[in-house]
């Protein structure tokens, strides 16, 4: 559920006031990530590797109350749920936009993973959960990359999580991580925390 809020009656009243009118109010951080639990699994289980990734991107997500808000045209809503969106590669060659409701159950998630992100490819159309705050995730698998910056825009803000090739070394696997948020709805110090959780999911899953 989607419900309009007061900025003034939440702890992002500041933020609000700071920086919802900016004109570039996105922030970006990269870290890398040892993904080698993720891969070891992802092997074990069956399940696509980028699929146990948006898992514990969620997973870390729903751990703070920041991610249940989020600006919009102005004004700050909260949501009482989260989704993870991604982007695949449609029958005609095509991308779509496919928003995966988040579930603390791996198994239910990566169902909704596979069932959704097969029915947009053979569709040919986006699908969209208005009523969840969506993490947006792009993963650009064709090289490796150290980070990437999305673009800055008022016409999105909700946060994303990119990443590109994984890097297999002798003892651990590696993946840089960029996490970009608008200010408004955390700080750099939130931020950080995010990518720590991110982390710790990551190794232990």
């Amino acid at each position: 559920m989607k419900t309009e809020v007061n900025p003034q009656d939440t702890v992002r009243a500041q933020a609000f006031n700071l920086w919802m009118t900016s004109p570039m109010p996105m922030v970006t951080l990269t870290k890398t990530f040892d993904v080698s639990m993720v891969l070891k699994q992802s092997h074990k289980r069956g399940i696509k590797f980028n699929a146990m990734l948006c898992w514990c991107i969620g997973k870390a997500a729903s751990k703070m109350d920041e991610f249940y808000l989020l600006p919009e045209q102005g004004k700050l809503y909260r949501y009482d749920r989260l989704a993870i969106n991604v982007i695949v590669i449609n029958n005609k060659g095509g991308l779509n936009s496919c928003d995966i409701p988040y579930s603390d159950d791996l198994t239910q998630f990566c169902r909704d993973y596979m069932e959704l992100t097969a029915k947009t490819i053979a569709e040919c159309q986006s699908s969209f959960l208005e009523d969840a705050m969506v993490i947006g995730t792009s993963a650009m698998i064709q090289t490796e990359l150290d980070s990437i910056v999305n673009q800055y825009t008022d016409k999105f803000c909700n946060p994303m999580v990119m990443w590109g090739k994984y890097r297999k070394g002798w003892f651990k696997t590696t993946l840089p991580i960029s996490f970009q948020f608008h200010h408004v709805q955390m700080d750099g110090g939130h931020g950080a925390m995010f990518l720590e959780q991110l982390q710790k999911e990551i190794s232990i899953i």
